[in-house]
């Protein structure tokens, strides 16, 4: 006789759980998916659920935090932070393009999710937005301020250039990972240092 399967621990659990609403909330949106089809494609009931997550609302911010974790976000702001001290401009770009370019690539499911969360005006996009957008770009709108008093990067709106430096990343990024749409023929490597020497020669 076959054994039956080994029971997931809480943890293990927890963590399918996420997975699954990940995948569902990335092809349907967060108003489009019940509790009940996540409890399907799991394999367990809905109680299992709520055992786990209070409300759908907690299951869709468990993910961001897991998210926010898993990419090391704290890490990332460490390099960074050393870089603006270096004054590295050319090295603090590239970090960002290629941080953008390799978020869509490595998790393409939760950017949808994210998109989907934007186009239904869902809060928790904007926790998003909150929790990890803005105080990167509060550093570097400081980071660009700074350098443009020293002389090292021409004067224009501080806002603008880090619109410019995460857009086209960001642009490039869904085309090729999120829209799945004709690429430039290249990697994404050489990619980064295209764009960063356009974005270099027109802010110096």
């Amino acid at each position: 006789m076959t054994p039956p399967p080994a029971r997931m621990s809480a943890v293990e659990r927890r963590r399918q759980l996420i997975e699954v609403a990940i995948d569902l909330f990335s092809r349907k949106g967060f108003g489009g998916t019940t509790t009940r089809e996540i409890a399907a494609a799991a394999g367990v009931t809905e109680a299992i659920i709520f055992r786990h997550f209070a409300t759908k609302q907690e299951l869709y911010k468990a993910i961001l935090d897991t998210r926010f974790a898993a990419a090391d976000v704290q890490g990332w702001f460490s390099e960074m932070r050393r870089q603006m001290e270096d004054n590295n401009d050319e090295g603090l770009f590239r970090s960002l393009i290629s941080t953008v370019i390799r978020s869509k690539r490595e998790d393409p499911r939760f950017e949808r999710l994210l998109l989907y969360a934007v186009l239904e005006g869902h809060e928790l996009a904007v926790m998003h937005h909150n929790q990890c957008a803005m105080p990167i770009g509060a550093q570097f709108v400081e980071y660009v301020t700074r350098r443009q008093k020293e002389g090292a990067i021409r004067q224009m709106d501080p806002k603008a250039v880090i619109f410019a430096v995460a857009g086209i990343a960001q642009f490039y990024a869904q085309q090729k990972y999120i829209y799945q749409a004709a690429a430039i023929p290249m990697s994404d490597e050489d990619v980064v240092e295209v764009y960063l020497d356009i974005l270099m020669k027109g802010l110096k």
